[in-house]
């Protein structure tokens, strides 16, 4: 979690770590990478928190050094048992041929580029940048250290909903995008279609703030790894599939996304909201054809995001095994 944090990495990690962890018996959740990230500064730039790629990364130092500053920091510990044995200082070292043998040799003790990896001791943030937003359209991720500086983090404007990523760029084609919004797209959750990444949005919606609108996005699916400039709450859940207020929303509503005080809300009136059909897609085409039939008892045993998005668990008994039954009691704690 730690290295996720300090590279700026995916935000599938949010998904990934807590299903892995879960399966060892360890409860996490998104409050434990929300508060990490307080703590964690921000130590690698590449892609997309800066222009370079993983290239360019290994050539500044790779792992070895970016290991060594996090050890520096006291950010992770040496008492570990790894895959390569016991301590990370093992990880300090890199393979290297020599001739034709290969050969381990200390990796580098500084940066071969301090504008893709910096030391600990003047990081490109304090604060690594994977925060949690929350309110009564449930709980979400933002990944604000991929924002390009002078984003602002708070996004208030009228929703314009869309079932797919398909529908938005569509609305972009026709136009129907130039304004102040904030793009909801609902039903891409796990149980609903799996999921699915949702690239095809960013390059639509960055052009639209190019243009100079306010833009913001909300939805259940994912976006990792190409989320660029644009504001997003990601993940969230629960899910409008299996009952969150995301399937309540409609073109027009008010939408408030506040990074810095973690916050996400859809601001009509309780009374209003009550009154108000849940809408219900229909997910024939994610659910048939091509073979998707067979994903089918998958999907329906499926968690939500914050619960790694996973169907491993529903068919885990706590009370009969004592390390889950024990992480369960002190979750609760």
């Amino acid at each position: 979690m730690v290295a996720l944090l300090a590279t700026g990495g995916s935000t599938n990690e949010t998904l990934h770590l807590v299903a892995i962890a879960r399966a060892a018996g360890i409860l996490i959740n998104w409050d434990d990478f929300s508060e990490l990230s307080e703590m964690v500064p921000l130590l690698v730039r590449m892609y997309p928190n800066g222009p370079e790629d993983i290239n360019a990364f290994q050539r500044a130092g790779g792992m070895p050094l970016l290991i060594r500053e996090l050890l520096q920091g006291g950010l992770v510990h040496q008492d570990v048992e790894t895959a390569a044995g016991p301590g990370l200082k093992r990880y300090l070292q890199q393979p290297v041929l020599e001739g034709d043998t290969l050969v381990w040799r200390d990796g580098p003790a500084r940066s071969g580029d301090d504008e893709v990896i910096t030391s600990i001791n003047k990081p490109f943030s304090t604060m690594s940048g994977i925060k949690v937003l929350s309110g009564n359209l449930g709980r979400a991720i933002m990944k604000i250290s991929a924002l390009i500086d002078g984003i602002d983090t708070l996004v208030e404007a009228p929703a314009m909903v869309f079932n797919s990523q398909h529908e938005v760029g569509e609305a972009f084609e026709a136009d129907k995008l130039n304004r102040h919004l904030v793009v909801v797209v609902r039903f891409q959750g796990p149980e609903a279609n799996g999921m699915p990444e949702l690239h095809k949005l960013i390059t639509y919606l960055s052009i639209i703030m190019d243009r100079g609108y306010s833009v913001g996005l909300v939805t259940d699916g994912r976006l990792s790894g190409a989320s660029g400039k644009v504001p997003f709450a990601i993940h969230c859940t629960p899910e409008a599939f299996c009952g969150g207020l995301l399937a309540k929303v409609r073109d027009g509503d008010i939408i408030r996304m506040d990074a810095r005080n973690g916050r996400l809300e859809l601001q009509v009136s309780e009374e209003e909201l009550s009154a108000r059909e849940a809408v219900i897609p229909d997910l024939t085409v994610h659910r048939y054809g091509l073979g998707r039939q067979i994903f089918t008892p998958l999907r329906t045993n499926m968690s939500g995001a914050e619960e790694g998005a996973s169907s491993l668990f529903d068919y885990v008994d706590e009370s009969s095994n004592p390390v889950l039954s024990q992480a369960a009691g002190a979750a609760e704690k």
